[in-house]
């Protein structure tokens, strides 16, 4: 049996998000962003093009609880790292999940469909997240609340599509060739986005960077 995924009393609209409107095409790109990175610029303007959106937010969030967050920058400044990144007037860069109070992405989402019930979503996820995507709390739910495209990652693709949630939602994948009605689509529904690839990771960059930083203190 589902579990359903816990109402919560949401603060409703104290909470600040971009501006949209009934109709409109978004997508929600999640992560620590810890750092920003061109991989994540290329998905996102990838996502953009392919997907039709009408906005794509960055949502930066405060912490990922499949991780442990000890050193984590504060959201303000990752936020301010992204504007490099998020390039044009229709990318937005958010940090609302702090004031909605949620720790789960099913929740951050759920809010979103309630509180804009008239906006097309779209979950905007990276291979490496699909490979995982069992872990995630309520990640059925999540395939439920809206669509999702799959963003390919280097050396992700096949674990991702081999992945017990890719398994289990196969039949509700779509082809790339109807990439541009995925918003309109009624959830379950996502696929896979191939683009052009970067090797660039977050982990990476943060190992590289760890020598600099020891030696600078």
């Amino acid at each position: 049996m589902t579990r359903k995924i816990p109402q919560q009393s949401f603060g409703s609209l104290r909470v600040k998000t971009p501006s949209c409107l009934p109709g409109q095409r978004i997508g929600v790109m999640g992560g620590t962003f810890n750092p920003p990175h061109e991989g994540h610029r290329t998905a996102a303007e990838a996502a953009m093009k392919r997907l039709g959106l009408d906005q794509l937010w960055w949502l930066v969030t405060p912490g990922n609880p499949l991780k442990s967050n000890n050193g984590l920058p504060d959201l303000h400044g990752r936020m301010k790292l992204v504007q490099t990144f998020a390039r044009g007037p229709k990318m937005k860069i958010t940090g609302f999940e702090r004031e909605l109070g949620t720790r789960y992405t099913a929740g951050t989402l759920a809010y979103l469909k309630r509180r804009y019930p008239g906006v097309r979503f779209v979950w905007i996820m990276g291979a490496d997240n699909l490979a995982y995507f069992d872990r995630w709390q309520h990640w059925r739910q999540i395939a439920e609340t809206m669509p999702i495209a799959v963003v390919d990652r280097p050396g992700w693709r096949h674990r991702g599509l081999s992945s017990p949630a890719a398994r289990a939602l196969q039949r509700y994948r779509l082809p790339e060739s109807e990439a541009r009605h995925l918003a309109g689509r009624a959830p379950p529904a996502w696929m896979l986005l191939s683009i052009k690839l970067s090797g660039l990771s977050s982990t990476a960059l943060r190992t590289a960077a760890a020598p600099a930083l020891a030696q600078n203190n």
